[in-house]
């Protein structure tokens, strides 16, 4: 019961509750712990729960009537997904899947409605949890426009310097790991594509690259490239894969 309870408590969305409140979630909510690239919910699934990443990561995608994978965004611990359950109980749209060994705390959504509608502090940060949600997907279908790969990548990766950049000795480090498949589904292109965009962006002397890890040098010169501004750095929460260590999780966008 505590580790359910702390778990709540690191998520600032659950900030407005009292402890009545709070109690009520932690008592009609589990705890499920999933494996590396296991679902978790699938888009023929009933929309009846919402869930908090405890520990690892997840993403979240769709697939295409010819069965290739698009990804939407990708959760860290601290946030909530699948929050469309709040307000719709139909099938989901999407899928959500373990990137790494993942804990995962599931509400029913009957209760968090119940919750949400007599706390309007809590209404109003789903309704702004939506909203950032909302305007990041509207930004991405944006560069994913009318742009060449190479635009689509580098966008990309300006984007996730910002959400995931830790600066070290002079580079951009992200957090995140993701490989090169993971980015061609986020952009709409292919593997061997951004396999070649990055060796190039490497040779330019952009990137620094390692096995699933990306560490990013010159942002404005790149960001410059594109006609993008340059990212803003802050510290985001514990590294894929890490527990909570901090009270506060952060919403995220997709």
């Amino acid at each position: 019961m505590q580790e359910k309870y702390w778990y709540l408590k690191s998520c600032d969305l659950f900030g407005p509750l009292n402890d009545a409140e709070m109690r009520q979630i932690e008592s009609r909510s589990r705890i499920r712990k999933f494996s590396r690239n296991s679902p978790i919910y699938l888009p023929i699934d009933q929309s009846d729960g919402v869930m908090l990443l405890a520990e690892g990561q997840v993403k979240i995608g769709s697939l295409t009537p010819d069965g290739k994978q698009s990804i939407l965004a990708f959760v860290e611990p601290g946030e909530l997904f699948g929050e469309l359950a709040i307000f719709d109980s139909g099938s989901r749209e999407e899928f959500a899947e373990a990137t790494t060994a993942s804990t995962v705390v599931l509400f029913p959504a009957e209760t968090m409605r119940e919750v949400t509608e007599r706390n309007p502090a809590m209404a109003m940060g789903v309704t702004k949890l939506l909203g950032l949600r909302r305007r990041c997907v509207e930004r991405r279908l944006k560069y994913l426009l009318f742009r060449s790969n190479r635009e689509r990548l580098v966008h990309l990766l300006l984007e996730l310097a910002e959400d995931y950049g830790q600066p070290e000795k002079g580079e951009i480090k992200l957090r995140i790991r993701l490989s090169h498949q993971d980015l061609a589904s986020i952009i709409g292109s292919t593997r061997e594509t951004v396999t070649v965009i990055l060796g190039q962006l490497q040779n330019e002397g952009f990137l620094r690259l390692g096995r699933r890890k990306i560490s990013m040098r010159h942002l404005e010169r790149l960001a410059q490239s594109v006609n993008a501004p340059a990212p803003r750095f802050e510290r985001r929460g514990p590294e894929p894969g890490e527990s909570l260590k901090n009270p506060l999780g952060r919403a995220i966008s997709s």
